[in-house]
């Protein structure tokens, strides 16, 4: 009897053991798996000490809410002292840019924001460049395209030639003007010539009112010319030439922000994967350069639009 005994209590030792041997892995792991997540996260996040934040921009500009949301939540975190926009792309939708340009705008309100320009800062891309507080370009960067343009594709003749027409019942004469099915007519010409010069002078007056230069001059500027970034430094779009050791100078000397912080690049979330999204941007690169849609997932949709939806603006540098 008194083996028995022995025998179940050895047993449920045992078993006692085996669980507690069991948590302890289970806490090891947890440790060895969760203490570099959670490094990762702290220098993703900036939560391991105080940090400068660095965003790219690159590629055409639209509304892009996920950057907007780190931009939002860039302006709230305490721990980013400063944030440099590095931006290398040729510009995208007025509305992409003046999304991000306001984003921007409200993150300089509370701390010092910088912009970095690579090879390219033009259209809508130097647009959201005046938003910071201090433009930093290479030498060679290609730096303006100030202005805005509106592209519509004919198809008439192409249409004529295989034979297809297109009849449409309209409410108005400028419902849908300019349509790609027909010539366009003078009024929808003039019509569409009213949108870019209207937001053509809003564009002037940012520039205006964020560079040390008069309306004058900033009108001078305009004329869609791009320049070079010794050009630009001599036509005051930007404030200085170099890169990121010249914007950190310019933090630390005259933003008084604290010396050797470090510089952590926070990207907004992704959804996809790397091949899809250079798809997507190629595609959506492709449209605008045509004056169509960026948002189309198809070049039906693109030419004739989704739900009603028809093309915009695009402030977009394309050299010819």
């Amino acid at each position: 009897m008194g083996n028995a005994q022995d025998l179940i209590d050895r047993r449920r030792l045992r078993r006692k053991l085996g669980f507690w041997r069991g948590m302890a892995i289970l806490l090891v792991g947890l440790v060895v798996i969760g203490l570099p997540l959670a490094l990762w996260s702290a220098q993703g996040k900036g939560t391991r000490g105080d940090s400068i934040a660095m965003v790219r921009v690159e590629g055409l500009i639209t509304e892009d809410e996920k950057l907007l949301d780190l931009l939002a939540d860039l302006k709230d975190d305490a721990s980013v002292k400063a944030v440099i926009l590095q931006i290398d792309s040729a510009g995208g939708t007025t509305v992409g840019g003046e999304t991000l340009y306001k984003a921007a705008r409200s993150i300089a309100e509370v701390k010092p924001l910088a912009a970095d320009v690579g090879t390219l800062a033009a259209s809508a891309a130097y647009m959201l460049a005046i938003a910071s507080d201090h433009i930093v370009a290479h030498e060679t960067s290609i730096i303006g395209s100030i202005g805005v343009i509106f592209q519509y594709v004919d198809a008439s003749v192409l249409l004529d030639t295989v034979g297809v027409t297109v009849n449409a019942i309209k409410s108005s004469p400028m419902k849908a003007e300019p349509s790609p099915f027909n010539p366009a007519p003078q009024e929808a010409k003039d019509m569409i010539g009213r949108l870019v010069m209207d937001t053509y002078e809003w564009f002037v007056a940012l520039v205006d009112a964020r560079r040390p230069f008069d309306a004058a001059e900033a009108r001078r500027l305009a004329d869609g010319s791009v320049f070079s970034g010794r050009q630009a430094l001599a036509n005051r779009l930007v404030d200085g030439l170099g890169g990121e050791p010249e914007v950190r100078r310019w933090l630390e000397e005259t933003r008084r922000i604290e010396k050797g912080l470090p510089i952590i690049e926070r990207k907004p979330e992704e959804d996809g994967g790397l091949g899809w999204s250079i798809f997507a941007d190629a595609r959506a690169f492709a449209f605008a350069s045509l004056g169509l849609d960026p948002r189309a997932e198809t070049l039906p949709e693109a030419l004739f639009g989704a739900g009603g939806r028809g093309g915009g603006l695009v402030s977009l540098w394309q050299p010819r």
